[in-house]
Parts: structure tokens; sequence; C-alpha cells
């Protein structure tokens, strides 16, 4: 359990350092862009180099497409109702508040889809949409969802992937580096959101202090679950923690990456792949 905590800790450490960093500087467009397509590739590589071949070779090939497929499958539509929770009540608080005139005045997107808004967007519009109005329970659990959803599924594989190597921290150093690398540009983009938005710097550091809190106790989570599992239901676990990055990829980080981070998002994210690969494969 410690050994899982400690790997919790630090990957989740970056929330923290992405939020604090985003309270004070609001980074450029494209510097988020470039980390998110650098956190991509190496979630990429940690994914086909640790992750699955760890859950074919603890249980077949059978358990490990299911997971993986019904992974996704659960990421998508739990995304997709936690984005529509957030687009719903936002768009209420808009119309209260004046509708279009009071979106545009407050530099809100015009179009918040559900799953197709950036995580920035929604974030922006869901805070600005109450006209900066004091934080609430209510708003501070809408926000707290919203930016752990993506997180969860990266944890709970840090921790079943640990129990599937018995333990041993060389065997998670490449997903918990990509772990790390995904999270801080998340934080900062959603800090800067927030803090443009009207939120004090105590707020959101708060609000991603709990969110590291809550990814880290994920790890644990999933180590723990992972431990009283037969072979062919950790290898479920494991494809299926894959397959709900791979979605959070293809929804969230890649998308943005690509919108913020070209021209560089490309090849930051080859560098992400490439320094993924070499940690799995040290030899």
């Amino acid at each position: 359990m410690w050994t899982a905590l400690l790997i919790g800790v630090i990957g989740s450490s970056a929330l923290v350092i992405g939020a604090v960093v985003g309270s004070w500087w609001s980074a450029p467009a494209q510097v988020t862009g470039v980390l998110l397509a650098f956190a991509s590739g190496a979630l990429i590589a940690a994914l086909a180099f640790e992750l699955f071949p760890e859950a074919v070779e603890v249980g077949g090939l059978g358990p490990s497409v299911l997971g993986l497929f019904v992974g996704a499958i659960v990421f998508v539509v739990v995304n997709a109702l936690v984005d529509a929770r957030v687009a719903s009540g936002a768009g209420g608080a808009a119309r209260a508040g004046g509708g279009d005139a009071a979106d545009a005045a407050a530099g809100v997107p015009d179009a918040l889809d559900g799953a197709e808004a950036d995580q920035s967007d929604k974030l922006a519009h869901s805070a600005a949409g109450r006209g900066g109005a004091s934080t609430g329970p209510g708003i501070a659990f809408a926000l707290l969802a919203a930016v752990t959803l993506d997180g969860v599924p990266e944890n709970l594989a840090l921790g079943v992937t640990l129990e599937g190597v018995g333990g041993e921290l060389s065997g998670v150093t490449a997903l918990l580096v990509a772990v790390f690398v995904s999270n801080l540009p998340e934080s900062l983009v959603g800090s800067i959101a927030m803090r443009s938005a009207g939120r004090s710097r105590g707020f959101v550091v708060s609000i991603w202090a709990a969110t590291a809190a809550v990814l880290t106790l994920a790890v644990v989570a999933g180590d723990g679950l992972a431990s009283q599992m037969s072979p062919g239901a950790l290898a479920f676990a494991l494809a299926f923690a894959g397959g709900a990055v791979l979605a959070s990829l293809a929804d969230t980080l890649m998308p943005e990456a690509f919108e913020h981070g070209r021209p560089f998002n490309a090849l930051s994210t080859a560098l992400g792949f490439l320094l993924a690969f070499v940690l799995a494969h040290p030899g």
C-alpha cells in the first residue's frame, strides 16, 4: 500500500504544481497544447509497452480485449454525462444572468457541446456563467467532478499495474511519468480558466489539491482491488483502465493538443512517446 501511496502522490503532485503556476501565470495556449501533446505520446507508449502487454501476460488476450473496449465505452458514457451536467448548469446560470450578452461580456465560449468542449472551455463557461458569484459546495463539486474524470482511469491504471508487476516501482515508471506529464498541463489550463473567471488563487489551489488527493486514493484503490483478483479479472482490470485512458486521450488530450499546440504538437508527441518507450525498456 505504501508504494501505491507514494506513486499516487508523485503522479498527482503535478496537479498542485500546475495549479500554483496557473494561478500566477497565464501560459500561452500553445505551451499547454505542446505539453498535452507530449503527455499524449508518453501515455500511448506506456499503454502499448507496459499496461496492455501486462494485461495479456497476466490473463490472456480474451479478458484483455474485453476490458479494453468496456473501459473505453464506460469513459465515453460517463464523460458525456458529466459534460452535459456541467454545461447545463453553466447554461442555466448564464441565461439567468443575461444569456448571450452576458456570455459575450464574460468572454465565455458561444458553444459548449458536451464532450466536444475543451476542458478549459468547460471550466471557464461553468465558472464565468455564474458571474463570479461566491463559490459554494455545489460548484466546487461540479468542478471537481469535471477535472477528475480524465485522471481517475490513469491513476487506477497505475495502481492496478503496480499489483500486476508484483509491486515493483520499475514496472510502472513509464506510466507514472506519462501520468505526471499529463496532469501538469491539465491543471495549468484549468487553473488559468478558473482565474480568468474570477476565482481566487486560494480556491484554485484548494480545488486542485483536493483533486490530487482523490487521484492519489485512486492509485491505492486500484492496487488494493487488484490484489484480490484472479488472473483473468486482473487482466480485465488492467485493460479496462487502459481503454479508459485511450478514450480520454482521443476525447480530451489529443484534440486540445492538436488545436492549441500546432505546429509543434506532432514533434512533441513523438518525443513523449520516445521517453516513455525508453523508460519501459531501459535495457
